[in-house]
């Protein structure tokens, strides 16, 4: 995947609806990640345009998924 390539990217996911891709990157600034969506992620063949969302904080839980039922 060409946006692995970019040490920033942290996650690609595929996703339905309005947009075909999702990426969580990590930027130190506003001036970088504006680096990092202009300069390689919007030069990436097959990228048309950009949306961009910025996390103002995040909460999170681990979802434990039962095993499969042996017979």
């Amino acid at each position: 995947n060409e946006l692995f390539k970019i040490s920033e990217v942290r996650e690609v996911a595929e996703v339905t609806g309005r947009f075909d891709v999702l990426v969580t990157m990590n930027a130190r600034s506003l001036d970088e990640m504006h680096q990092l969506i202009s300069e390689k992620i919007g030069r990436i063949e097959g990228v048309q345009k950009t949306e961009t969302f910025i996390e103002m904080r995040k909460t999170s839980r681990e979802i434990v998924y039962p095993t499969s039922i042996a017979k």
